[in-house]
Parts: C-alpha cells; sequence; structure tokens
C-alpha cells in the first residue's frame, strides 16, 4: 500500500530538522557561554564521515554496508538491491550487505556520518559523498538525469509552474532530487507548493492521474515509461540534465576492490542481477563508466537542505 502525506515545505523541514538535531547532534559550549551545534561523531572523531574513517584505520574487517535512497518498501528494495550486494561480495571476496533505510531521516543520518560503504543514488548525494566523505563514483546509468513537473493534460486551470503556489503537488519527500527542482522554482517560502509526499514513482503518477494532485514530480524517463504517447500528461517544467544515478563507494572499498566493483557492474554477467534495478528506473541500457568530477557541480542543489549545509 502506498504512504501519501501532505505537509507544507516549512514545516516539514522544521520537523526533520529538529528530528536530526535530536538524533545527530550534541550540544557545546559555545565561544560567548551558548552553546553551538556539532556533527554527530563518535568518541574521538569529528565531522561528515568520521565514522566510516575510524572504522578504515581500525582495519575494521565487518561488512560493507551498501544502501539506496528509501524510495520503495524494505521487501522491494532486498529484491532489487539483495542481489547486487551479494554478486558484488562474490567477486571482491569481501562481505557486502544490503541495508534498507526505512525513512529519508534515516538515510540522512547515515550518510552523514558514513555509514555506508557502497551507494546507489542521484546525482547531489553523489557529488556530496565525493567533496565531503572521500566517495568516488564508480558506474552510472545511462542517459540524463531529469526531473519533469507535470500536470494531467485536461487540466486548464494550471499553465506554468508558478500557479503551483500553495497547491498540492505528488512528489518524494526531501530531500530527493525532484523535489528540490521542484521547491527551488519558488524563492518564496510564503509561496510554495504544498508537497504531497507518496512512496514511488509509479504510486506518484497514479496519484496524479486520481485527482490527489494538482501536479507531479517524476524524471522523465519514468514519465516516458508511465505515458509513452504524451496524452495523459503536460510538461509544466523540465529541469536541467544531470549525470545520471550512480553508484559511489567510501573509504572501506580498497582502490582494487573499487575498481573490481566498477568492472563488475559493467560486465554483462551483472545484466541479471541488476534486472529489477534498471527495470524500476526505465534505464535504456546496461551501467557505464562514470568519474566524479563531473557529479561535483550536482552538489549544490543540497546547499539548502539542512544536515547537509556544510
Amino acid at each position: 500500500m502506498q504512504r501519501i502525506t501532505t505537509l507544507t515545505h516549512t514545516a516539514a523541514s522544521v520537523l526533520v530538522a529538529a528530528a536530526f538535531a535530536a538524533a545527530a547532534t550534541v550540544a557545546v559550549a559555545g565561544p560567548e557561554g551558548g552553546t553551538q551545534k556539532t556533527s554527530y561523531a563518535p568518541a574521538g572523531q569529528s565531522g561528515p564521515g568520521a565514522s566510516s574513517a575510524a572504522r578504515t584505520l581500525a582495519g575494521d574487517d565487518s561488512p560493507l554496508v551498501f544502501s539506496a535512497p528509501p524510495r520503495e518498501t524494505a521487501q522491494e528494495g532486498s529484491a532489487t538491491y539483495g542481489p547486487i550486494a551479494e554478486y558484488l561480495s562474490q567477486v571482491t571476496g569481501k562481505q557486502i550487505v544490503y541495508k534498507h533505510a526505512h525513512n529519508w531521516l534515516t538515510y540522512q543520518t547515515e550518510m552523514l556520518k558514513g555509514g555506508y560503504d557502497l551507494v546507489f543514488d542521484g546525482p547531489h548525494f553523489n557529488g556530496w559523498r565525493i567533496a565531503n566523505l572521500q566517495h568516488n563514483t564508480l558506474v552510472k546509468a545511462p542517459g540524463d538525469h531529469q526531473f519533469v513537473i507535470v500536470t494531467k493534460s485536461e487540466n486548464d486551470k494550471i499553465s506554468e509552474v508558478k500557479q503551483l503556489s500553495g497547491r498540492p503537488v505528488c512528489a518524494m519527500a526531501s530531500p530527493n532530487l525532484g523535489t528540490l527542482t521542484l521547491l527551488n522554482q519558488f524563492d518564496n517560502p510564503a509561496r510554495q507548493p504544498l508537497v504531497v509526499s507518496v512512496d514511488g514513482w509509479e504510486n506518484i503518477y497514479n496519484a496524479l492521474l486520481a485527482g490527489r494532485c494538482a501536479a507531479a514530480v517524476l524524471p522523465k524517463l519514468n514519465l516516458g515509461k508511465f505515458d509513452p504517447t504524451g496524452q495523459a500528461t503536460r510538461t509544466l517544467y523540465q529541469g536541467r540534465a544531470l549525470p545520471n544515478q550512480a553508484f559511489s563507494a567510501g573509504p572501506r572499498i580498497t582502490p582494487e576492490d573499487q575498481r573490481k566493483i566498477a568492472r563488475a557492474l559493467l560486465a554483462p554477467e551483472a545484466a541479471a542481477v541488476t534486472a529489477l534495478l534498471r527495470e524500476t528506473y526505465a534505464f535504456q541500457g546496461g551501467f557505464v563508466s562514470a568519474g566524479k568530477d563531473e557529479y561535483l557541480s550536482a552538489a549544490g542543489a543540497l546547499k539548502d537542505v539542512w544536515g547537509y549545509d556544510r
């Protein structure tokens, strides 16, 4: 069953910031006797990625953790990513386990403290981890990663994206890149859309058609899959093209194992284990090589998101 939650962007940001602050920060004495917030890290460590770096220096041989954004249920996530983790474990000779994040707050918390060694997600997250967590991008999905904001084709009340102010828009929970693409079109916090958080791209599309939202945010590739003739929807806005979703590896994965993982994901043998992932995101072909430099600029999408603004 799909889960739908409606929140104004401002209210949602306050709730997420408060919850994350309680879970991921500690208060220390400030210069004037007040308090200041510092990023959470294990004792003796500080800064983003300290947890992962500490394990690396200690020669920790615990399982490498593979994760992805919470865009599906835990069962769906295991079906999609579990076979990939098993395949890469065989390739590297190291134990790689898939860990499902049950919500965006958990995903953000674990990422910020370097809790993930191998990740598959969007270009903004890849760019941020490259800049802050010593990650390296390995391979990416073919084509561009581009979001569109659409309404139903028969909706003659909305002709441009600015008219969505105060209206419900179906999208993933922030900090999904599509949702950030939407919100970045509105510079006045008092005049923003009401983000209706829906899990799953197909559920978002169906919610739009069912009239639960005035518009929806979808990857362009997925929209082409759901509405191949373009008769059901009309595009209000198309975001800039970015390099597609990619796998990135952190410092606990050695350069040699990173090369093994990249070669394995590019090999013909990977087609079977990545089939469900490629089908879910409508990838047109197998993975291709990626360089981290092409992702750095995408990190800017997170500059106003609490926790990433460092």
